[in-house]
């Protein structure tokens, strides 16, 4: 049974709240809220997300200061964040939310769909890379029992190409949402094109890593040559 997705609702008005839920409903994965940017942080301390949904204008510690308090965190510091806000703020807020590490600038009312359609490309990457890096876990345990046996270049030569080609996928989905949000223009191409790439070249370099050789010291006639 695959374990659905947590997503952090941050908004200090309880009708906001349940008007997101009701839109991300659909997408039936665990949605969890949160009253403020304190709050948020709290939460964020013990549980994993793949996306959080921001509200600007709390009182208190707001929008822009909980999200730079998220992207010092070496924990957090990769969750995309969607930042909500009142339409009539100008250019300046939004800029200010990509400044502070935002994937996205939705202001309100936002169209349900859009928003929906959006935090599930997030849901989706999130669930890839959360595969990715238990496969590649399953994979390095059975590595390390089959050289054990002697039998660990023939395990890794079954699992790897499955893993490398996941993997794949998942680049793929993700270079087609960079080229959506470059075609739209604004701040959130770059910052998520930026982020989308930072996961999976890590998972490529964790891949490869695991490659039959990979690390192994080079043997005395290649060092003597």
């Amino acid at each position: 049974m695959v374990q659905k997705a947590k997503i952090l609702l941050v908004d200090d008005r309880p009708e906001n709240l349940l008007a997101l839920e009701a839109i991300l409903s659909a997408l039936d994965q665990t949605l969890v809220r949160a009253s403020s940017g304190e709050e948020a942080l709290k939460a964020l301390l013990t549980e994993d997300f793949a996306v959080i949904l921001l509200d600007v204008q709390m009182p208190g510690m707001d929008g822009f200061e909980t999200a730079a308090h998220i992207k010092r965190r070496e924990r957090t510091r990769d969750i995309p964040i969607i930042f909500l806000t009142a339409i009539n703020h100008g250019p300046h807020h939004t800029f200010r939310g990509y400044a502070a590490g935002a994937v996205d600038y939705i202001s309100k009312p936002f169209d349900p769909w859009v928003l929906r359609a959006k935090v599930s490309v997030f849901v989706d990457l999130h669930m890839k890379n959360v595969q990715l890096h238990e496969q590649a876990t399953l994979l390095r345990r059975e590595l390390e029992a089959g050289h054990a046996h002697g039998e660990g270049e023939q395990s890794a030569g079954g699992l790897l190409p499955e893993l490398s080609a996941r993997l794949a996928a998942a680049e793929e989905q993700a270079e087609a949402l960079s080229k959506e949000l470059a075609e739209s223009g604004g701040g959130a191409a770059v910052s998520t094109a930026a982020h989308l790439e930072r996961k999976l070249s890590g998972l490529r370099r964790a891949l490869d890593a695991l490659q039959p050789g990979a690390g192994e010291p080079k043997s005395v006639e290649s060092r003597q040559g």
